[in-house]
């Protein structure tokens, strides 16, 4: 059996050759910090976020795009590799073979985070681990011409980290990797609102709020929600109203880290690949390119149009998956 996974710090996708993506998950584990027993793995991990009692700690083992907690990570690839490749047949599931993994990786990871991420694979059960670099299977998964004598240009936006990279003749011509994306996205939204309002809101609560509310660029219509947390001065549940406008400047900072990657990127682009961008656009992967009004700003601060792909969260390990099958 051969399997692409995107091992992401928010989410892993894995995707089966034959099959396509059989698996999207959170990339958390709750784990009994008494006996070291993992109790859950993914989505229902992701639940325990923030409600958890002393005993029970829910873990993402991945920060900024690579391994933070090795024996972690390779628990979570573990079930997931075993869930995708377990079959009802008894005697099949007894003498499956070890699939054959691609993972993707951020673009300007180190040797030392690539061999890590090989080990957990290896030891999670893969026979063997190939590896690709995100930008490369962002711009395969959403369709780009990659192979081809002209330039492409990918800016894939992760929990994690944001890859930014022109590609030509099948390979990386110029890239940068920040290790700014959803979560340092998430980040400023919990800063702002303990700054404002003296309350504190988990992860979670601050994903939601990007979400629904969350923009790079001034909206048609302004919206706006209730949230709920902890008061840090009583210490008792409160609940306030928040605006589009004050969460679009509390994510001021990790968008503008952002475009200045782009913007860098396209400074060190070759002029002929820069004449293909400008024809065929910047290409939005990842679950950051779904923040309202992302695209409109890149395009009004490169000149160039910024595009969302189809399917921004599934490119990479469409992307990976393709890669498997060549």
């Amino acid at each position: 059996m051969e399997i692409g996974i995107d091992l992401g710090t928010a989410n892993v996708l894995v995707y089966v050759k034959g099959r396509g993506i059989v698996l999207r998950e959170p990339s958390v584990v709750a784990k009994d910090l008494r006996t070291g027993r993992t109790l859950a793995v993914g989505e229902e991990a992701r639940q325990m976020l923030g409600k958890t009692p002393a005993n029970i700690q829910a873990i993402r083992p991945l920060r900024d795009g690579v391994i933070a907690d090795f024996e972690v990570t390779e628990a979570m690839l573990n079930y997931f590799i075993k869930k995708v490749t377990k079959d009802r047949s008894f005697f099949s599931s007894l003498f499956r073979p070890k699939p054959s993994v691609t993972i993707c990786v951020p673009a300007e990871i180190t040797s030392v985070e690539e061999r890590a991420v090989r080990d957990a694979a290896k030891l999670a059960g893969a026979r063997d681990v190939d590896i690709i670099e995100e930008p490369m299977a962002a711009a395969i998964g959403a369709g780009l011409p990659i192979d081809g004598p002209s330039g492409n240009m990918v800016v894939d936006i992760g929990g994690g980290t944001t890859d930014v990279a022109v590609i030509s003749l099948g390979g990386i011509v110029v890239s940068q990797s920040i290790r700014v994306a959803g979560n340092k996205m998430d980040e400023a939204i919990i800063r702002h609102i303990r700054r404002v309002y003296n309350l504190m809101i988990g992860e979670r609560t601050a994903e939601e709020i990007k979400i629904r509310i969350g923009s790079a660029h001034r909206l048609e219509q302004e919206l706006s929600m209730e949230i709920r947390g902890r008061d840090l001065i009583n210490g008792l549940p409160k609940t306030v109203k928040i605006t589009s406008e004050e969460v679009r400047e509390a994510l001021s900072e990790p968008i503008s880290s952002i475009v200045d990657a782009v913007k860098s990127v396209l400074e060190k682009t070759p002029p002929e690949l820069a004449a293909d961008i400008i024809d065929r656009g910047i290409i939005l992967t990842g679950g950051g390119a779904m923040l309202r009004g992302l695209d409109t700003l890149l395009s009004e601060v490169t000149g160039i149009p910024a595009i969302i792909a189809e399917d921004p969260l599934s490119c990479v390990a469409m992307g990976t998956g393709q890669r498997v099958h060549a």
